[in-house]
């Protein structure tokens, strides 16, 4: 019988293992999910303790066996180098809550268009221009999270 981690509790990959060995049995087990994965156990143990990060091949194979497509962006947004400077951080949201979240992002930049055209149309934004420029970005910024966020589930529900 497989034994629930304790240090590795709080890991994203390690939920993501044990949340799919509900639809795979390998997966209860850091051996099987090392066979299934074909890396080393150890190597596992150490990305599930947090003292080695893992590869980016690997997160994209645990992604795809774990079917837990909010590792990758786990792996970008926070471990990534490049990706921590360039991706936001998602969650995986119930629908209900997405849905909210989405509408709420759509709702906020009804403005965008208008204001960005006169904004710029004189190719030049002033000091008194920066302000709605920031508040464009801001709401940018929201509906690329919503989308995001969305579209990790879709990738993990369809």
């Amino acid at each position: 019988m497989p034994k629930n981690p304790t240090i590795a509790a709080n890991n994203v990959f390690c939920i993501a293992r044990k949340q799919a060995a509900s639809f795979n049995d390998n997966l209860n087990s850091r051996e099987g999910a090392s066979e299934e994965l074909g890396i080393d156990r150890t190597r596992l143990a150490r990305i599930e303790l947090g003292s080695l990060n893992p590869y980016p091949e690997e997160v994209l194979m645990m992604s795809d066996v774990y079917n837990a497509p909010e590792l990758n962006n786990h792996y970008c947004s926070r471990l990534c180098p490049l990706g921590i400077k360039t991706i936001a951080p998602a969650e995986l949201l119930r629908l209900d809550r997405l849905t909210i979240k989405i509408l709420s992002a759509l709702n906020d930049a009804d403005y965008i268009p208008q204001t960005l055209i006169k904004v710029v149309e004189d190719g030049i934004i002033t000091e008194e221009e920066k302000p709605e420029i920031e508040k464009i970005l801001a709401s940018l910024q929201k509906i690329s999270e919503a989308a995001t966020e969305t579209r990790i589930w879709i990738e993990k529900h369809m």
